[in-house]
C-alpha cells in the first residue's frame, strides 16, 4: 500500500509540473492583417482552414480581430456592440464555428476589444451623432449623450466625467466612470465569453482609459488572457535616434498592468522599438544599463507580450515596420527568450516564413521557454548579440560568425538563418526528421 501510494504521489507530482510548464509556455498568433475584411467567402470561414498548422507551430493563444458591426470595415469604430452578424470579417456563426475549431486544437481566442469609443447610430436634438443602440430588442447598450466623456466636447451634452485617458477625436470618448457604462459593459464581455466562446481580451487603444477602468471590466469578466495595447514610439535624441534610455516608456507600460492586476499583460512596444533599431548594426541596444534586457521585457517578463510587428505597425498600415530583411532576427530573439512572443499572421503566411517561425517555436517549447525564463545576456555590440535561456539554449543575432567561446562545447546548433543562430544543449535534439535548418 505504502508503495503504491507513493508511486500515485509521484505521478501527482509529475501531473501538476506538468501542467505548470503548460500553463507557462505561451505564443499568442495574431489571426488577422489590416486588409483581412475584404476576403471572399468571409474570414472567419477562411481562417478555419489554416487552424491546423497554426496549432502546429505550438500556439496557445489566438487574437482575432473586433467582432462587432463598425462603421469602418476593419472593426476599431464599433457602434452596435452586440451585432456580430454585420462585421465584415462573417456571421455570428461562422466567428463561433471557428473557436470551436481552435478550441479542439486547445487554442484559447481572444476578442479585440474597442470600448475606449463607440459611433452613434442616431442623431439627438442637437443635430448630433450621440445616440446609441445595442443592437437588441431591448435597452441594453442603448445610449445617450450621458455616457460620453464631458471633456470630448464634439460629442458630449457636458453631463458625463472627464475622461480617463487620452482623447480620441475619431469617435465619442465613452465615460468609463459612469456606472451604467461600468455594467452594460461587463455584461457584453461576458456575453462574447459565455455565448460566443472567447477567453480573453486583446484592449484596443489602451491609453484611453486609465489602468484602474480596466480592472473594472477585467475583475468583472475574469479573462484568461488580456494583453493591452499602450503604443509607445519610444524617446528619440537629436540626431533621429532612439535615447539609450527608454525607462519612461517601459514605466507607462509597468505601471498599466501592475494597475489593472490579475492576468494583465501589455504588448512591449519599447521592445519592439529598440530591436528594430538594434538589428540595424546597433545590437549593443539590446543590453540596458543594468545588463537586462530593454523594453518592459526587462523589468516585468511575465507581463511582457513581445512582438515583431501587427495590423498597425506592419501589414498595409506600415505605421512603425520592422526592417524587413531582418524580421527572423526579430523572431530569433522574441520566441527564444522569456516573455510572451505573438507571430504576426503576415509574416507565417503572407511572407513565407512559416517554416523559419515554426522551428524556433519548437524550440522553445522543446526547452520549456517561458515567460519568466532566465535570460543572460553574454554580449551585446553592433554587429552581435549573443544570449543564454535557462541555461539550454543560446541565441546570436548580427553578422558576425566569430563569437569566440561563447558557445560551449556541449551546444549544437538547432535553426539558422540571415544573420541569427540558435544552438541547443546536448539532450535536447529534435526528433529525427525535424532538424530543418
Amino acid at each position: 500500500m505504502g508503495k503504491h501510494s507513493a508511486t500515485l504521489c509521484g505521478v501527482l507530482v509529475a501531473l501538476l509540473c506538468l501542467g505548470t510548464s503548460i500553463a507557462q509556455a505561451q505564443i499568442l498568433f495574431q489571426g488577422f492583417n489590416w486588409e483581412s475584411w475584404r476576403k471572399q467567402g468571409g474570414w472567419y470561414k477562411f481562417l478555419r482552414g489554416q487552424v491546423e498548422e497554426i496549432a502546429s507551430t505550438g500556439v496557445t493563444h489566438v487574437w482575432l480581430p473586433p467582432p462587432t458591426h463598425s462603421v469602418s470595415p476593419q472593426g476599431y469604430m464599433p457602434g452596435r456592440l452586440y451585432d456580430l452578424d454585420a462585421s465584415k470579417y462573417g456571421t455570428a456563426a461562422d466567428l463561433r464555428a471557428l473557436i470551436h475549431e481552435f478550441h479542439d486544437k486547445n487554442i484559447r481566442c481572444l476578442a479585440d476589444i474597442v470600448i475606449n469609443h463607440r459611433c452613434a447610430d442616431k442623431k439627438d436634438g442637437r443635430g448630433v451623432y450621440c445616440v446609441f443602440e445595442g443592437g437588441t430588442p431591448d435597452g441594453r447598450l442603448d445610449w445617450g449623450p450621458d455616457m460620453i466623456c464631458s471633456d470630448d466636447t464634439q460629442y458630449s451634452n457636458g453631463r458625463g466625467h472627464r475622461d480617463t485617458g487620452a482623447g480620441y477625436a475619431a469617435a465619442p470618448d465613452i465615460d468609463h466612470l459612469n456606472p451604467r457604462v461600468q455594467r452594460e459593459l461587463s455584461d457584453w464581455l461576458n456575453w462574447l465569453k459565455r455565448d460566443v466562446g472567447f477567453d480573453g481580451w486583446r484592449l484596443d487603444f489602451a491609453k484611453g482609459y486609465s489602468a484602474p477602468m480596466a480592472k473594472i471590466y477585467v475583475d468583472n469578466t475574469s479573462p484568461t488572457f488580456v494583453v493591452s495595447e499602450i503604443w509607445s514610439s519610444l524617446n528619440y535624441n537629436g540626431d533621429g535616434k532612439p535615447s539609450t534610455n527608454q525607462d519612461a516608456d517601459r514605466q507607462e507600460l509597468a505601471n498599466w498592468v501592475k494597475g489593472v492586476g490579475g492576468p494583465a499583460t501589455a504588448f512591449d512596444f519599447t521592445t519592439k522599438g529598440v530591436l528594430h533599431a538594434a538589428v540595424q548594426g546597433e545590437l549593443w541596444r539590446m543590453r540596458d544599463s543594468n545588463g537586462k534586457a530593454p523594453g518592459l521585457l526587462g523589468w516585468l517578463p511575465e507581463k511582457a507580450v513581445t512582438f515583431v510587428d501587427n495590423h498597425d505597425t506592419g501589414s498595409t498600415q506600415k505605421l512603425w515596420p520592422f526592417p524587413s530583411d531582418k524580421v527572423m532576427q526579430g523572431y530569433a530573439y522574441i520566441l527564444t527568450h522569456p516573455g510572451i512572443p505573438c507571430i504576426f499572421y503576415d509574416h507565417m503566411f503572407d511572407w513565407g516564413l512559416n517554416h523559419e517561425i515554426t522551428i524556433l517555436a519548437e524550440i522553445r517549447s522543446r526547452n520549456g521557454i517561458h515567460p519568466g525564463s532566465k535570460l543572460e545576456i553574454l554580449k551585446a555590440e553592433g554587429d552581435v548579440y549573443v544570449a543564454m535561456i535557462d541555461g539550454k539554449v543560446i541565441t546570436k543575432l548580427g553578422p558576425r560568425m566569430d563569437v569566440g567561446n561563447l558557445i560551449p562545447s556541449g551546444f549544437h546548433a538547432v535553426a539558422k538563418g540571415n544573420n541569427y543562430c540558435v544552438w541547443e544543449k546536448s539532450g535536447h535534439r529534435a526528433p529525427a526528421g525535424r532538424r530543418h535548418y
